[in-house]
């Protein structure tokens, strides 16, 4: 069966602004200006990076170099924990569009929870500042579990955009999706190739499809109404991950696939969902 689903897919955000359902991820890639290239020649139109990866630089001239333009490709980006608080999070923004050469970012989250409750509540009201400015569009968070959602609500604060967290079969972390589809927050899923390609569970799912790992593990980040975030240095592997449209997943292969769960043991990342 074909998906209704293609490439170009959103969710709208809170904002307004439409956040593509695939994004590249550049995780650890000092080298990624030819995957991100690969990636906008292929049809993405959403890349995920970070200032702790220290390769905004080269997304933003993969994406000058595409000649895709700027408003058509949505960009994050991730303030790490030691730039957290209200200054340092303003500067650490400046800096990312500098980086960047842009002059606004689309989505901005902050990295990880492990700051400390004052100085990331602080980081927080700073990505708020910084909207309100006109230098990002949408704001969010990555790695909190509901504590730390919680307490960006009983501050009084508005309620992020996003959450970005490992999510896959092994580790679905589903009292926090759980939490944020009830309160609207959309799921942005990385790590969602991890293990795919030497369990038998999901290579026999994916060949009933003739499908890979990679395609089958995409597919069910996707049905699962998660963004899905894919990560490859490798510019064929950027073009064959998203390559899922043309299928979908049974309800019986995603209960097998759901089956898989682990909880915080399946967790393949550093997943700090638990901080103080």
């Amino acid at each position: 069966m074909a998906s209704t689903l293609n490439l170009q897919s959103t969710i709208k955000l809170p904002s307004g602004y439409e956040l593509p359902r695939i994004g590249l991820g550049v995780y650890r890639n000092d080298d990624c200006k030819p995957a991100c290239l690969a990636a906008l020649k292929h049809g993405y139109k959403h890349i995920d990076s970070a200032r702790m990866y220290r390769n905004e630089a080269q997304v933003g001239e993969a994406l000058r170099e595409s000649g895709v333009p700027r408003d058509q490709v949505f960009i994050t980006s991730k303030v790490d924990s030691p730039e957290h608080g209200f200054e340092k999070t303003l500067a650490a923004i400046d800096s990312s569009l500098k980086n960047f050469g842009f002059d606004y970012i689309d989505l901005m989250l902050l990295h990880s929870p492990l700051s400390g409750k004052e100085r990331r509540l602080e980081a927080y009201k700073a990505l708020i500042e910084a909207r309100n400015q006109g230098k990002l569009r949408s704001i969010g968070v990555s790695n909190y579990g509901v504590k730390h959602l919680e307490e960006i609500k009983a501050a009084g604060l508005e309620t992020p955009a996003v959450n970005q967290l490992e999510v896959q079969p092994f580790c679905q972390q589903k009292d926090i999706v759980e939490y944020c589809n009830k309160h609207g927050i959309v799921i942005e899923a990385y790590c969602p190739l991890i293990r795919g390609a030497w369990n038998d569970t999901i290579v026999n799912i994916g060949k009933k499809y003739n499908k890979d790992p990679a395609q089958t593990l995409v597919r069910w980040s996707i049905q699962h109404g998660f963004v899905s975030l894919p990560k490859s240095s490798k510019p064929e592997r950027v073009v064959s991950n998203v390559d899922i449209y043309d299928f979908e997943l049974s309800a019986e292969d995603m209960a097998t696939l759901d089956g898989l769960d682990r909880g915080a043991k399946g967790a393949v990342a550093w997943n700090p969902v638990d901080a103080e």
